[in-house]
């Protein structure tokens, strides 16, 4: 059977939908460029216009990944009045997302060695670890310390992504006996005493 010609307005467009569907049903490495096109009615050709290759369409991927991320980060932090419910919001945000798009979770975080050499993918992850400053920024209680800002976000960030992993992994399930999302909950109300800021020592650091 000859392929398709190409028709589509915005190819690119229809190639990243058709790819973050199938990352719905299947593991980024079953993903081939080729069999994007026949889903979207192309040429193989015609997608390749778009990605040189599957790494390119995979960084492509990761980055609307980000922006639906970030998206969602902004979405949980708008709708919490104060910052004790804005923190847990964002937390469980984080791992919702990660929960409802496990393969697309796992590509946005491994491809993101890329981002130094893929623009696209370089600002969208820098834009939603920049929403993770700024919050973090009104936890640390400062914006004027950026090191203390900074590893705010890191601990935060070790926190809800270590949690995301351990859920994917199906390692919380040791946990049986236990309500795993209340557990979750548990864990990340913790994590404000993990980021609480304390006088130092007279005399400064040592």
């Amino acid at each position: 059977m000859s392929a398709k010609p190409y028709h589509h307005g915005n190819l690119r467009s229809a190639l990243i939908e058709a790819g973050l569907a199938a990352l719905e049903r299947s593991d980024s490495k079953d993903i081939s460029l080729r069999a994007l096109a026949r889903d979207v009615g192309v040429s193989a050709n015609a997608a390749y216009r778009h990605f040189e290759d599957k790494d390119a369409l995979l960084s492509a991927l990761a980055a609307e990944g980000f922006r639906r991320f970030a998206a969602q980060q902004t979405e949980a932090l708008a709708a919490k009045p104060d910052l004790t419910a804005s923190r847990k919001a964002s937390g469980l945000a984080y791992i919702d997302f990660a929960r409802k798009n496990p393969a697309l979770f796992r590509l946005m975080f491994g491809q993101f060695l890329q981002a130094k050499t893929d623009p696209e993918l370089g600002l969208a992850a820098a834009a939603a670890f920049q929403g993770l400053l700024e919050a973090s920024a009104q936890e640390a209680g400062t914006s004027s310390d950026p090191d203390l800002v900074l590893r705010t976000a890191i601990l935060r960030w070790s926190v809800v992504h270590g949690m995301s992993h351990l859920l994917l992994d199906g390692q919380l399930d040791v946990f049986a006996g236990h309500n795993i999302d209340k557990l979750i909950e548990d864990v990340l109300a913790l994590a404000p005493r993990l980021t609480a800021t304390e006088p130092e020592p007279a005399g400064g650091r040592s």
